[in-house]
């Protein structure tokens, strides 16, 4: 689980909440069905549009990654790497066949096997790179659907409360009435402008942190066994990685 999410998320309702509590309002009157409906419906449509079922489908798993997304340990991948190296040049490339089912990394497992076979070096970074294209593909669709969620929501908003307005103005003529029936038709704009700032353009983010997370450590990985197969001195493989990682999280700098 993400603390950071959900501590962000619950931060930023109590204190909208909160504070519109203590300027005497009701929290039961925010959960309007009309005004829902049009914000959630409308801007789920709208982004539905714009991309396939396919990605769609996906929806409960780009949030899953946002609200408990896994964890790199870049340290223990570059351990893990320069052990490898040092094994082969004790044993040879192929004494490395042996620590494959000790991989948890698919891209790193892929990776070992390929050097294991005897794939040259420039085929195996062209079939490195491509696969963190790939993954690269797949990271955009989920952060562009949000971004684009993020951006129809307002919008369904203003068009909740006009539609709203309409109403109000076409079939009350009591003024008490009236002000209330306004003040209902704003719900609509205060879903929209809510939903888009404080969920659909922070779990965008969320999922870009995770995207760069990753393809820094997929980068890492490449590079590592790239100059693992070419026979690189394992010191010179530690050395080089670091770079990947901040400086004060280094746990083995030379």
């Amino acid at each position: 689980m993400d603390f950071a999410t959900i501590l962000g998320l619950l931060v930023a309702l109590g204190a909208i909440g909160g504070s519109f509590v203590l300027e005497g309002g009701h929290v039961s009157s925010i959960f309007l069905m009309a005004p829902m409906l049009i914000v959630i419906g409308g801007t789920l449509g709208a982004t539905t549009i714009t991309t396939s079922m396919e990605t769609v489908l996906k929806v409960p798993t780009f949030l899953r990654l946002a609200f408990s997304g896994k964890s790199y340990h870049f340290n223990d991948t570059i351990e893990q790497i320069v052990r490898l190296s040092e094994k082969a040049r004790r044993e040879g490339i192929l004494g490395l066949e042996t620590n494959l089912a000790r991989i948890n990394s698919p891209f790193f497992r892929k990776a070992i096997q390929l050097v294991i076979d005897g794939t040259e070096v420039t085929a195996l970074r062209e079939i490195l790179e491509t696969e963190i294209a790939y993954v690269e593909e797949r990271h955009k669709k989920g952060i562009t659907f949000f971004q684009k969620a993020g951006g129809f929501s307002p919008t369904m908003g203003i068009l909740g409360t006009v539609l709203g307005l309409i109403h109000t103005l076409s079939n009350t003529s009591d003024a008490s009435r009236m002000a209330a029936a306004i003040a209902a038709a704003f719900i609509a704009t205060l879903w929209g402008v809510g939903l888009a700032n404080l969920f659909f353009l922070p779990v965008s983010d969320k999922l870009r942190m995770r995207h760069e997370e990753e393809i820094a450590h997929l980068e890492l990985i490449m590079e590592g066994v790239l100059w693992l197969q070419s026979g690189e001195n394992p010191r010179n493989i530690r050395t080089r990685l670091l770079a990947f990682i901040a400086p004060r999280h280094r746990k083995h700098e030379l």
